[in-house]
């Protein structure tokens, strides 16, 4: 009877060890989720996307001054979110090529339009308009 007290306290001690542990590993792993401002949508990297303005989702966004922008890319194509227009970038902003489910964000200080485009996919394009 002793042993069969002791077996089960031994059992119950490894249960509490093993589930904090993996408690432990749980928070370790967790990700923090980055809210997007413009989603870089699937499929964005085939042309017609521009036929439809869902490139860059919104393809127009308005915002203060003083604000950032964050764009996510939720497509399985590398993407990138750079200044300019295709061919003649500004060098303002280029995040550089975005995995899938990366994000860029850039602050904006000043009033103004701001052009972008994706380097990969001419097709692909939109602006930021801070007021």
């Amino acid at each position: 009877m002793i042993i069969g007290i002791v077996s089960v306290y031994v059992i119950m001690m490894i249960g509490l060890v093993t589930y904090d542990s993996s408690k432990e590993k749980i928070s370790e792993e967790s990700e923090v989720v980055v809210i997007g401002d413009v989603i870089i949508p699937t499929k964005a990297s085939r042309p017609g996307c521009d036929e439809t303005d869902r490139c860059y989702i919104p393809s127009v966004i308005t915002i203060d001054s003083e604000n950032q922008v964050t764009w996510i890319n939720e497509d399985s194509a590398f993407h990138s979110v750079t200044s300019g227009f295709y061919g003649e970038p500004s060098d303002l902003f280029d995040s550089g090529y975005l995995d899938p489910y990366e994000s860029f964000t850039f602050n904006f200080d000043e009033k103004g339009t701001y052009d972008y485009f994706c380097t990969l996919h001419p097709w692909m394009k939109g602006q930021v308009l801070v007021e």
